[in-house]
């Protein structure tokens, strides 16, 4: 049985066609091609496109010359009311200072730090999930639960039920169902001083949450200079200076950086969670292999994390097939030319993890799930020029290690006391919103092991 896949396009529709598929879904917008092309050009009347494939070219972009590739403000344009000027939306000099002050925070001695907040949320998810027992569920509010709760427990050293935490999770909800994943301006560039049309409720679920995240940020500050702060990531990184200016960040910056923690660290999660669950059903003798390794988390204490290597594989091949971030726009800084084509400055450059990782000229069975595939030399080398889930380069996403530790752990604590069957609903339709989400959820049916 092959996982489920969105169905592509027709190759050739006009570019109002094209473009309203595209605010929709951008996979389904996408025509079969670019599972074997190296690249594609897509021309509008307002900017040209190009959708790059080749290894080499990937490489050239995020690691050989990050700084000429900054990334594309047409993407971020429609998260501007929450993220404000955060690591994920700035360039150049700034988001060079914000990676000096938060990468401190995410290095791998602070893991073994943040484990037993990990493993809290994780027996907590497996409280919750009890309640469900013989019951069909909609899995995807519960991976996102789950996410949010390890954000909280992390960064703040309070859990999902604290007040304020609730209610940033339920307003962040309201703002994915409000939030459309491409606003005006990605399409059409607009003056700096145009409005961006942005819907109501999604300016006031984005004004609410920044407001909470406020009154966390400030209780920490005044936590910190009392020597009262607990030592957990937002206390790090608030007291961390950038070694080249000695200044930390001021409240307001720090606001813009917890709203995208909380954006990437609790929608990527949820989503790859969501998915790794769904295809532990839909392969039940992984899901008995990931069970059995699961018997070893006894304690809580760090050491067992080495022991999941089977639930490590099938979370990272599930990220492969279902990249919780399935697109990455960078911008052409000068004129360049990529496979002998003019690739005109203030071009987009669309890198994809969802085609790269599912390209028929790099993967042995693109579309199959095989968590075994990096034990062989054909796949080893795939994954090496053609796996980029957190992105890559100077570039890779800050909390990747943080990921790969929280995936396993909590996939690891539900498959050890529950198991989960597929149900007489129909298969879940992958689309790209804020991350890879269903467009019609992941409905599974829970059982007590």
């Amino acid at each position: 049985m092959i996982p489920p896949k969105p169905a592509a396009r027709q190759d050739k529709v006009s570019h109002w066609r094209y473009l309203k598929l595209f605010r929709q879904d951008i996979l389904s917008a996408q025509p079969q091609r670019l599972y074997r092309a190296w690249m594609a050009e897509f021309k509008t009347p307002f900017f040209r496109s190009y959708l790059v494939n080749q290894p080499e070219l990937v490489d050239l972009v995020l690691k050989g010359r990050p700084m000429d590739f900054p990334k594309s403000d047409r993407v971020s344009e429609g998260l501007r009311p929450l993220l404000g000027r955060s690591v994920f939306v700035t360039n150049g000099a700034e988001w060079e200072r914000q990676r000096r002050i938060i990468d401190p925070a995410f290095e791998g001695g602070r893991l073994r730090d943040t484990y037993p907040a990990m493993w809290a949320a994780a027996q907590a998810a497996v409280q919750r999930m009890d309640g469900h027992v013989g019951q069909m569920i909609d899995i995807e509010p519960e991976t996102s639960h789950v996410a949010a709760d390890v954000i909280f427990r992390t960064l703040f050293t309070i859990p999902i039920e604290h007040e304020i935490a609730s209610q940033v999770f339920h307003e962040f909800r309201a703002y994915q169902r409000s939030q459309p994943i491409l606003n005006l301006a990605a399409f059409i560039p607009l003056p700096k001083w145009m409005p961006r049309f942005f819907r109501k409720d999604t300016k006031d679920s984005a004004r609410l949450i920044r407001r909470l995240i406020t009154q966390l940020t400030a209780e920490r500050m005044d936590a910190i200079r009392a020597g009262t702060a607990p030592d957990d990531l937002a206390t790090k990184i608030m007291t961390t200076a950038d070694p080249e200016s000695g200044e930390t960040f001021t409240t307001e910056e720090m606001v813009d950086q917890v709203a995208i923690f909380f954006l990437a660290g609790h929608e990527t999660s949820a989503s790859a969670l969501g998915w790794t669950l769904y295809l532990m059903a839909l392969y039940p003798e992984w899901q008995d292999k990931v069970a059995a390794e699961a018997e070893a988390l006894k304690t809580g204490d760090f050491s067992e994390v080495s022991s999941l290597k089977i639930s490590r594989d099938v979370f990272r091949e599930a990220l492969r097939l279902y990249p919780p971030v399935p697109m990455m726009v960078r911008e052409t800084t000068r004129p360049e030319c990529f496979r002998d084509r003019k690739v005109p400055k203030g071009s987009q450059i669309v890198l994809s993890p969802w085609h790269q990782q599912r390209h028929e000229r790099l993967w042995d069975n693109p579309d199959g799930f095989d968590p075994d595939r990096t034990k062989t030399e054909e796949g080893r080398a795939a994954s090496r020029c053609a796996y980029m889930p957190f992105s890559a380069g100077p570039r890779v996403c800050t909390g990747a290690g943080f990921a790969m530790v929280e995936g396993p752990l909590i996939l690891s604590m539900l498959l050890k006391h529950f198991r989960f069957k597929l149900t007489d609903s129909a298969p879940p339709i992958p689309v790209a919103h804020l991350t890879l989400r269903s467009a019609n959820g992941i409905y599974l049916e829970v059982e007590r092991r």
